[in-house]
């Protein structure tokens, strides 16, 4: 058992500044999140088939792209995380963030979804790489600091559960218009031209990211009082994340997470194209899988009031997701359409709910990194969760494009037998038995709500003597 011995009585958890969260803060925080996906899931369901198919970018050229930018993101997540914890402001440590960096990433989006087909492969790729590489830098610069605020907005724990349930909900929603109106959009922007097409829908969400995030900003508050975060190395920072090991289990989750969820996204277009035949049957299937996406996410709290555990409560949401998943390799939108839309949807309600749970884990992380080392670090510590979330997404994005690539993928061309066999694994068998994975980790995770509370109790006492 990792969770030191506290005394039950020792705690009466307490509503104040700290406690509860006004409705529009909560909705505030959640439309920050629509904004992350109007530009990131639209970036891992879209940019890849986007390089290949639109851009003439080869799929050896975008694997290596995938594997590389995750040695940038090495670089600059754990410094923007730092970065952000000690910023001061009027504003707070993380909310500034917000107003900067949103309007500046949103044009780098714009410029990523430029395709120039006339340029010379070799100046393809220079500007693949570059124009990625700052989209990922610019996207961390918001992101990082809008994962953070979360544990700065309250320190009760069912009050942060609501927080992440707003945040998921919205995303569901955002994720689903997404998916549903995209391909129809660059159809009637392009008017047959997708390059075209591409580019300004990428003006029109780079447009809704940015002002997502000025409104989440103008509307969410910093009421925790978080230590001002001293000048720390990272071999520092990483020594006190490593002694934590809810968060540990929360950075594996998350490292499984990104590895099967942006695989499988980034395969969505391939196989409902070539396996299934025609890329409408994509927004068919967002369709279908929007209700219980919104309904899944919504249920988190239900299933948290039983477990107790985030963590556990993730852990069940992942397995039923990944028993679906694997049963839906039986079933094709073609010849057997009922049964597909009904464990898509059933695999879609179970994954929202997980992605409830798993980003409502991070925010207590902090709490007790804190009471197990004296240190605080929510930016550093969001920073390293969202570098094994991105590293898991490298691996996965890559090795579907390697896989591809090596076994005789042609853009716009039919594919074979191998190729197209990878593509429906991808969308089943593969991600199913990962999201299994993922849950047995998760089971692993022993923070529960008496603890937690027992632990921020201490903390708080310990502030009250200090301020003495």
């Amino acid at each position: 058992m990792w969770v030191k011995k506290i005394s039950n009585n020792d705690v009466v958890e307490k509503k104040g500044s700290n406690g509860e969260v006004p409705l529009v803060s909560k909705i505030a925080y959640g439309m920050g999140d629509v904004g992350c996906n109007f530009s990131w899931m639209f970036v891992g369901n879209f940019l890849m088939i986007f390089y290949t198919d639109i851009f003439g970018i080869s799929m050896g050229a975008v694997s290596m792209l995938m594997l590389f930018s995750r040695f940038w993101d090495a670089i600059n997540d754990p410094i923007i995380g730092g970065l952000s914890d000690r910023t001061k402001s009027k504003w707070g440590k993380y909310r500034p963030w917000l107003l900067i960096a949103a309007p500046l990433t949103a044009v780098i989006l714009v410029l990523t979804f430029w395709a120039h087909t006339s340029w010379s492969n070799t100046n393809k790729v220079i500007y693949m790489v570059v124009t990625y590489c700052i989209l990922v830098l610019g996207y961390t610069c918001v992101n990082i600091p809008y994962g953070a605020l979360c544990g700065a907005m309250t320190q009760d724990i069912e009050e942060r559960g609501k927080i992440n349930t707003s945040r998921s909900v919205s995303a569901m929603i955002a994720i689903s218009i997404i998916n549903i109106i995209t391909v129809p959009l660059i159809n009637k922007l392009g008017n047959g031209d997708d390059r075209q097409g591409y580019l300004l829908v990428a003006i029109l969400y780079g447009s809704i990211f940015a002002l997502c995030h000025i409104f989440c900003f103008a509307k969410t508050r910093e009421v925790v009082e978080v230590p001002q975060a001293e000048k720390r190395s990272v071999i520092v920072e990483l020594k006190s994340v490593m002694k934590n090991k809810p968060y540990i289990l929360a950075f594996i989750g998350q490292f499984l997470f990104g590895f099967t969820l942006y695989g499988r996204n980034a395969n969505l277009l391939y196989y409902f194209t070539y396996v299934e035949g025609s890329v409408s049957f994509f927004s068919i299937y967002s369709l279908v899988i929007m209700i219980p996406s919104i309904i899944g996410a919504a249920c988190f709290p239900i299933l948290f009031k039983w477990t107790q555990n985030k963590g556990r409560t993730a852990s069940i949401f992942a397995i039923l997701t990944g028993v679906c998943m694997i049963v839906l390799f039986n079933f094709s939108a073609v010849t057997t359409p009922v049964l597909f839309y009904v464990f898509s949807g059933f695999a879609q309600f179970f994954y929202s709910g997980f992605n409830t749970a798993i980003y409502a884990v991070i925010p207590d992380c902090a709490e007790y990194g804190e009471w197990r080392t004296g240190i605080r670090n929510d930016g550093f510590q969001y920073a390293f969760i969202s570098l094994g979330n991105k590293i898991g997404m490298a691996l996965g994005t890559s090795l579907l494009a390697l896989a591809l690539g090596k076994f005789g993928y042609v853009a716009n061309q039919p594919q074979n037998s191998i190729v197209l066999g990878i593509m429906k694994h991808s969308f089943t068998t593969i991600p199913g038995g990962m999201w299994i994975v993922t849950g047995i980790v998760l089971l692993f995770y022993k923070l529960n709500k008496n603890i937690y509370n027992n632990i921020v109790h201490e903390l708080n006492v310990k502030k009250m003597f200090n301020t003495k």
